[in-house]
């Protein structure tokens, strides 16, 4: 058991010093991402607390592993801080909240996805960094339009048209979701 420590141990320390510094960068950004999420996600007084440690190492886990579930599991932290502050800490559900933390989540996703076919020593390009960027800033900025549209004619559309649309737009993310997931068994 002491000697798969010991190689651990020798792996990382070789990964430390074989790092460039673009792709130091990348995961550098996913946990800065991730935490500045939780920040916003999680109630003030619980940010402001101590267990803004452990929010931290969540937030961090995915930078330090992204080819793993850490990713996955920092995203559902940071919805269930939004659902714990917005249902049970009673908090307003802000339109700035909501794209702040929808905006976060992505760009923490797509550098997580990144970094994980970037290896750690690899010599890129900041091109590459900043054309992954932009795109998905193009995205945010494209949803965000469209959330805020898409709320403004709510008001246009309430009662049982919204509740139509509404079920019609479930119905399709579900079956999409299907879908992809018959494709990729399939592959």
């Amino acid at each position: 058991m002491l000697d798969g420590v010991n190689r651990r141990i020798e792996r990382a320390r070789r990964a430390v010093v074989r790092a460039t510094l673009l792709p130091l960068l990348v995961r550098c950004g996913i946990g800065l991402v991730f935490f500045a999420a939780m920040t916003v996600a999680w109630p003030a007084g619980l940010v402001v607390s101590r267990y803004l440690v452990l929010l931290g190492v969540v937030a961090v886990y995915p930078a330090v592993a992204p080819r793993g579930r850490g990713v996955t599991f920092a995203v559902l932290v940071v919805v269930c801080g939004w659902i714990l502050d917005t249902t049970w800490g009673d908090a307003r559900v802000a339109l700035w909240r909501v794209l702040s933390i929808a905006t976060l989540l992505y760009v923490g996703h797509t550098l997580a996805a990144l970094a994980a076919v970037l290896p750690y020593d690899a010599i890129v390009n900041l091109d590459v960094v900043a054309t992954w960027l932009g795109r998905a800033l193009l995205v945010v900025l494209i949803s965000a339009v469209l959330t805020v549209v898409a709320l403004g004619l709510t008001a246009e559309l309430a009662g049982g048209a919204f509740v139509i649309a509404t079920l019609v737009g479930l119905g399709a993310a579900v079956g999409m979701t299907l879908l992809l997931a018959r494709m990729l068994r399939r592959a």
